[in-house]
């Protein structure tokens, strides 16, 4: 008979791929307030979460959809709607007048220098909260942070046929109009 060690079963969140404990560790040791971000198929969530003994609890938080009501008509998980959601996010965060430390927290996504997680963090910056981070470099630029990619593509396939922006012509929303929409949701962010 071969003599066998007893398996140890995981946690059931991390089974699940719902949490990394080691990260989750180094996050609570730090003693810092979260910026959780996290990107559905159909938006962005963000959620400022302090960790208290009975389990975190969430101080601020705001989604894409949000956006609905400012008049974006677009999709809520591009790059233009994660940095207005970072912007949006960052001015609740300032109503509550929050003055303790945030670290930026993404799960279990490694995020891409100029993507949508650092767009999103460039919003929050942009609102006026302070977030660590190790630099500039790491943000999209302005032109693709406002559409403009999205914008000349739709431009490009314009004698192709539009099956790609199928949704947004749904709601009555040109994508050649991405930058103006983008920076009308801005200015009403900004009051």
């Amino acid at each position: 008979m071969v003599n066998r060690k007893p398996r140890t079963v995981p946690y059931r969140r991390k089974r699940e791929n719902k949490t990394n404990y080691l990260k989750r560790l180094k996050l609570l040791l730090s003693r810092k307030g979260r910026l959780v971000v996290r990107f559905t198929n159909r938006k962005v969530v963000a959620q400022l979460v302090e960790f208290t003994p009975k389990g975190d609890k969430v101080l601020v938080a705001t989604d894409s959809f949000a956006l609905r009501k400012l008049g974006w008509q677009y999709s809520c998980k591009n790059l233009p709607a994660s940095y207005l959601t970072g912007f949006l996010f960052g001015k609740k965060v300032a109503e509550k007048k929050y003055k303790g430390e945030m670290v930026f927290d993404t799960g279990f996504r490694s995020p891409l220098h100029k993507g949508k997680y650092y767009a999103f963090l460039k919003g929050v910056l942009d609102a006026g909260v302070s977030v660590p981070h190790s630099g500039k470099d790491l943000f999209p630029d302005d032109k693709k942070i406002q559409g403009a990619h999205i914008q000349d593509y739709a431009g490009k396939i314009k004698k192709d046929g539009k099956g790609q922006f199928a949704q947004y012509l749904k709601s009555n929303a040109a994508p050649e109009n991405i930058s103006a929409a983008f920076a009308q949701v801005k200015q009403k962010l900004a009051k």
